[in-house]
């Protein structure tokens, strides 16, 4: 057994790799490359030209881009066991942003030329790739509506439930999330000061427990509330 089949009993808790046709989900054990990165290493950056599809098997990937202020805007971590790297599959176009290990991280990689000869010999297959994509643009409009339309604090509420469900990609929320308050003030657009103030505010409510780099959640209930109260 290859190291990359190994892992995939890792990933199978997936709702989009665990819902994929059999021959599919072979297909992409047998063409997983395993992909060690240090924290901090980069794995792509904007501009690069498409190198397949990833999957996290351990640790996360920061998505964002640097700006000429050399300021960057974090749009993101994927954590186990989310795909990501679809678009330029179907575009053909360079990466839209940068990917750095957020910590040592482990992952599998569907190189680009391998999965377009799969697709080109099982055309079905594209639906299952669309399926992948659909759902990060359904996510995405759902953000950038809480983004237009919701205070900061419900604001921060949805982020940190959208999180802890692995956007959408596991099975099981967590309730502990590894994610210092400067990420995710930035994945928000607010000040460090104000994501601090509204995160003590959740955990005097006996919603969250903070720590070090760490926020856990104590009440799912009670941050579900907290998402949907503008109030």
């Amino acid at each position: 057994m290859s190291e990359a089949i190994s892992f995939i009993p890792r990933i199978s808790n997936g709702r989009w790799f665990r819902a994929l046709p059999d021959g599919l989900r072979d297909a992409l054990g047998e063409f997983a490359v395993v992909r060690r990165l240090p924290a901090g290493q980069c794995l792509f950056s904007r501009g690069d030209a498409p190198c397949g599809l990833y999957c996290v098997v351990e640790g996360a990937v920061r998505i964002g881009v640097v700006g000429a202020n050399g300021k960057e805007a974090l749009l993101g971590l994927i954590e186990p066991p989310n795909w990501f790297g679809e678009i330029c599959l179907f575009d053909g176009q360079a990466r839209t942003h940068d990917a750095f290990a957020e910590r040592p991280t482990t992952l599998l990689q569907i190189p680009q030329a391998a999965l377009l000869r799969l697709l080109d010999q099982h055309p079905e297959y594209w639906r299952e790739l669309g399926l992948l994509m659909s759902h990060k643009l359904r996510m995405l409009f759902g953000v950038l509506e809480a983004h237009s339309l919701l205070p900061a604090a419900p604001r921060l509420a949805r982020r940190l439930l959208l999180i802890a469900e692995g956007y959408g990609g596991a099975s099981i929320g967590r309730r502990e999330l590894n994610l210092p308050q400067e990420q995710l003030a930035s994945m928000l657009s607010l000040s460090r000061q104000t994501t601090n103030q509204i995160l003590k505010e959740l955990e005097a409510r006996g919603i969250l427990r903070l720590g070090y780099g760490t926020i856990e959640i104590v009440d799912h209930a009670g941050l579900c509330d907290a998402a949907q109260n503008p109030g």
